[in-house]
């Protein structure tokens, strides 16, 4: 029992609740089609019981008047005796309607109504009287409706020409005649066909409403979802403007949109954290390195040695790196890094390769770019940076007279862009220059670190592979 149960828990948390809500609406025009046809059988079966009391009522009659006409055993019924009962029992049967009967035959046959009786005589001489059909078909008995009672199915043109009826029979003997007494059972009809109707016609609008709801709810449901989800999008670009749905839109997600919310305020809460402390920071920064440069450029003018002059003048190199990096670093929490828009991935990367031509001419080293057309969602110019980064590097670690490839594509819908050199290759794969990089050769700027951000700012990934020589630095995109 229990197994059971857990399997129809499984099964059930498995379905959607448009499945579930239309599940509940079939489920409840099969109880009611079920609740029909048991009131069905028990209209039919209580029509069955009227007609089996009325057709004893006829048979009880019928001795009766039979054994007061005369007394008709065996030993005394004569040839005259069974003319007299076929012709009674003729007149009596195509006769009007009797007391008790709710029409006559003719009109059983012609309006389908039950209620008519008929009867069958058999005496051991002369002629049967009455619907000899009463005899020769037996029928099924039926106890439940009383001793010597059977239901009788009799096709049309046996009684009616055009219609088939069902007749509760009564089967007995007395004295020498065989009786058979019957009573016509009366069909639905149409205040039973008008209950069926209306019972059919709930079932079908309750299916409907079932459908309609589920579809309402699968929809409701759907929207807030889809609002949930572009609100950790937004959020997932810097923009926490955007909130999950209230409870008026799906109630079933009241209390995950309020933790996406909370989420998000204390999400939001710790960049804010992070920008003043980025900035302050940078204050902090700026201010002494300002001084160092203007220092060291006062003493590159009054030096005398040339020994002094270069180490003044490779100072003032680090100092540039170090604010460059700086700046690069600020670029990726200002507010301008969280505008989004369509960038044409190739189109950068042959602005990248025309800016670096002449760069890499100088060296005896060539760019070649491959790039189909191709298009993700990204900030221009963290994007532009991160794409000169990455041919910077590779053309200030390629040796002279080598070879950089640029290629930008798509597989399967997501946009790529692939950097290769023939330099000295990241053995260790972690984006770090190599051990052996010629020093005067220093990556741009923060180098694959400062990709690395960029990249992961937009939702995609680095992977640094050997190109045997070289390295190539492929970004992916998700969209």
């Amino acid at each position: 029992m229990g197994g059971a149960f857990s399997v129809v828990r499984t099964w059930l948390a498995r379905r959607t609740t448009t499945q579930l809500a239309a599940g509940v609406a079939v489920l409840s025009a099969l109880a009611l089609t079920g609740s029909l046809l048991v009131t069905g059988a028990a209209v039919r079966q209580e029509q069955r019981q009227t007609a089996a009391l009325a057709a004893l009522d006829d048979y009880s009659a019928m001795v009766a008047k039979l054994n007061v006409e005369s007394g008709m055993t065996r030993e005394t019924i004569t040839a005259a005796d069974a003319t007299y009962l076929s012709n009674w029992l003729t007149a009596f049967q195509s006769g009007p309607a009797r007391r008790g009967e709710a029409q006559s035959l003719e009109e059983t046959c012609r309006t389908g109504r039950g209620g008519a009786g008929v009867r069958f005589i058999r005496a051991p001489v002369g002629k049967p009287a009455g619907l000899a059909a009463l005899e020769t078909i037996r029928g099924v008995r039926a106890p439940q409706l009383g001793a010597d009672v059977w239901l009788v199915r009799l096709e049309a043109g046996v009684l009616c020409p055009s219609r088939s009826v069902e007749v509760v029979v009564v089967r007995r003997s007395v004295g020498a005649l065989d009786i058979a007494v019957g009573r016509v059972v009366d069909r639905s009809g149409a205040a039973w066909a008008r209950a069926v109707a209306v019972v059919v016609g709930i079932g079908v609008l309750l299916l409907a409403a079932g459908l309609a709801i589920a579809t309402f709810a699968r929809r409701r449901l759907t929207t807030a979802v889809a609002e949930v989800s572009r609100a950790l999008d937004r959020a997932a670009v810097g923009d926490f403007s955007v909130r999950a749905p209230a409870t008026e839109v799906a109630p079933e997600l009241t209390e995950l949109s309020a933790h996406v919310n909370q989420t998000l305020d204390r999400l939001e809460e710790l960049l804010a954290w992070l920008r003043d402390s980025a900035d302050q920071l940078a204050h902090d920064f700026r201010t002494p390195l300002a001084r160092a440069s203007a220092r060291l450029d006062r003493l590159a003018a009054t030096a005398d040695a040339p020994g002094t002059r270069r180490l003044a003048a490779e100072a003032r190199s680090d100092l540039d790196a170090l604010i460059r990096a700086m700046n690069e670093a600020m670029a990726l929490r200002d507010g301008e890094a969280w505008s989004f828009e369509t960038v044409r991935l190739d189109t950068l990367a042959a602005q990248c390769a025309e800016l670096y031509g002449p760069l890499a001419e100088e060296r005896g080293v060539s760019i070649r770019l491959e790039a189909a057309e191709t298009s993700v969602l990204g900030v221009r110019s963290l994007l532009q940076r991160a794409v000169a980064n990455l041919v910077d590097n590779a053309v200030k670690y390629s040796p002279d007279g080598g070879v950089v490839k640029v290629a930008v594509g798509s597989d399967g819908g997501r946009p790529w862009l692939s950097v290769a050199d023939q330099g000295p290759g990241f053995p260790d794969a972690s984006g770090a220059p190599p051990a052996n990089a010629d020093p005067e050769r220093e990556s741009h700027g923060m180098g694959l670190a400062f990709v690395r951000a960029i990249l992961r700012r937009h939702g995609a990934s680095m992977m640094i592979d050997d190109a045997r020589p070289g390295a190539v630095v492929t970004a992916r995109f998700s969209r």
